[in-house]
């Protein structure tokens, strides 16, 4: 079984599967209040692919040039002990799909659901240099 179950209250219809909920833990309670937020509103639904980072994962990923910084905000943050990113996959027909426009869906609801909840985000699919789609990530005003 997905992500969706198809009989919530909410607009979309979607929630949040164990797995997903389960990789939020350790995440700045500020996003995952965004993530819950925005799969109520999607159009698209929506797995967490990951949330906190080990630094050895982080290594591996900017060794394969999957991500272009060592300093990633998946990392514990010392400020506030928390990771301030998480990755997003779109979830069509049980699995995760990587279709360009699903992503823009994704980063329409979480930018929504961010306002909405009055927390400060940014999405990697705005970046000029590197464009991530699954990625976003809050900075904490005085702590970045």
């Amino acid at each position: 079984m997905g992500e969706i179950n198809g009989f919530g209250g909410d607009m979309s219809g979607y929630r949040l599967g164990l797995r997903s909920r389960t990789r939020l833990i350790g995440v700045h309670p500020d996003l995952v209040k965004v993530v819950k937020h925005a799969i109520k509103i999607t159009e698209v639904d929506f797995t967490v692919l990951e949330g906190v980072r080990k630094c050895a994962r982080q290594k591996a990923l900017y060794d394969a040039g999957a991500s272009k910084t060592m300093s990633s905000y998946h990392l514990i943050q010392s400020e506030t002990g928390k990771a301030h990113a998480v990755d997003l996959g779109a979830y069509v027909d049980g699995r995760v799909r990587w279709d360009w426009p699903m992503y823009d869906k994704l980063g329409d609801a979480m930018k929504k659901a961010a306002q909405e909840v009055g927390v400060a985000l940014t999405w990697g699919g705005d970046w000029s240099s590197f464009k991530d789609g699954p990625h976003f990530q809050i900075e904490i005003l005085g702590e970045a």
